[in-house]
């Protein structure tokens, strides 16, 4: 009923300005929509699962589904008499180079008229102050570093939470232990040298600070080339009770590897989710991946809350042969507020797409990510109502431990050891 009232509202406006417009162009047969992910390299696994997720999205746009998520029941966009999404998909490999030179294509050959991308938060940076020199609205649906909604931009957008909220996530988690009596002695920030990593490691050192929880040593290394050894020697050789690490891929694989080799098992590895929840996470490491913890943005079994989890992974996996990840439901997430902005826009034009943009109102019953909804602020493009959860790996499966009230098994603490 909202989100009908929404389009009411919003198509009367639209009606308003177009006949207001005499050099309004006819409505579309298609929209198109660019994504740049990293779809080959070492994040190709990811960039794979990415771009499954906003193909289901545009899928259910375009279509029609009994499902509580916007635009599912109308087939296309009925505000632009309904106009199917086209996305076109473009490879970056984890390189911001080839990124800018394939957004300056879409841009140019594709007239894409809004962007999505592009998970790593080095690639995002770069991609999108090209889109933004362009006058095209950019929605970032996985990119956390907090710096990305600090540069005053006007056409970018984030409907993820930032690294900051997932932080505080963190401590708010360790102070509810602590009040159970569960305190670890100290801890190790280990991390990748990126935009990413590194903003994440200086907020981890600050609330860390903040809480009294010393941190015996700071590991960064370049994810690209990781010494994947001398990492996991320098964070063993530190004595710390936790780590909290910030990985991609492969580097989360190869780090893990690392510490079983030299038997270094902590009380808790605190994954910044990335690499830590890659389909390809779980299915190299088997058992070796139990036990550790990542902060989320989606889990399988958030079902149990929302029903709508499950109907949306059902038809996810019934295409692909396996589970959405938190990777995937955020790029879902952002293809279906992007398209829920043009609909109401009524339009390809990208002020009107931005101003549509500006004035989203999503509600929790309508997302497949356990935010409070999708709002976005009118200063920083950040959408204010996004947060996180925690996951614990248990029996190889990602299970809510965090908050409470959506837990749905116990927390294990501390880690079983290497050979349980």
């Amino acid at each position: 009923m909202a989100a009908l009232h929404r389009r009411i509202a919003w198509g009367i406006v639209a009606s308003l300005v177009a006949s207001a417009c005499e050099t309004d162009a006819a409505e579309p047969a298609e929209v198109v929509i660019a994504a740049i992910y990293p779809l080959s390299g070492d994040q190709a696994a990811t960039g794979t699962d990415l771009r499954r997720g906003v193909e289901l999205a545009a899928e259910i746009v375009n279509g029609a589904y009994d499902l509580e998520v916007p635009l599912a029941a109308e087939g296309g966009l009925p505000g632009l008499g309904g106009a199917r999404i086209r996305v076109v998909f473009a490879d970056h490999a984890s390189d911001p180079a080839q990124a800018v030179v394939a957004a300056e294509r879409l841009i140019a050959a594709e007239e894409a008229v809004a962007f999505l991308g592009a998970y790593e938060s080095a690639v995002t940076e770069a991609v999108s102050t090209v889109v933004e020199a362009a006058g095209i609205p950019f929605v970032a649906a996985e990119s956390t570093a907090p710096s990305l909604t600090e540069r005053g931009f006007r056409w970018f957008f984030r409907t993820t939470a930032d690294d900051r909220i997932f932080v505080e996530n963190f401590f708010d988690f360790l102070a509810e232990l602590r009040e159970e009596g569960i305190e670890p002695a100290s801890a190790a920030i280990v991390y990748e040298d990126g935009i990413f990593g590194s903003s994440v490691a200086a907020l981890e050192a600050d609330a860390a600070s903040g809480a009294g929880l010393p941190v015996v040593a700071e590991v960064g290394y370049p994810a690209a080339a990781a010494a994947f050894a001398a990492v996991a020697e320098t964070v063993r050789d530190s004595g710390a009770a936790i780590v909290f690490q910030t990985s991609f891929e492969q580097d989360a694989i190869g780090i893990l590897q690392a510490y079983e080799g030299l038997g270094y098992r902590p009380e808790a590895i605190l994954g910044m989710d990335a690499g830590f929840i890659s389909p390809a996470f779980v299915e190299t490491l088997g058992d070796d991946a139990n036990d550790l913890l990542s902060r989320e943005v989606w889990a399988k079994d958030l079902v149990e809350a929302k029903p709508l989890v499950g109907e949306v992974d059902a038809l996810f996996r019934q295409r692909y042969g396996a589970d959405m990840t938190g990777n995937s439901a955020r790029a879902f997430t952002g293809l279906i507020v992007l398209a829920e902005a043009i609909d109401r826009a009524g339009s390809t034009d990208p002020e009107r797409i931005r101003e549509a943009l500006l004035a989203t109102e999503l509600g929790a019953d309508e997302l497949i990510v356990p935010w409070d909804g999708v709002r976005f602020d009118p200063a920083t493009g950040q959408n204010v109502l996004a947060k996180g959860i925690i996951v614990q790996i248990q029996a190889r499966a990602y299970r809510t431990v965090w908050p409470r009230e959506l837990a749905t098994v116990d927390l294990v603490w501390p880690m079983r050891p290497w050979a349980q």
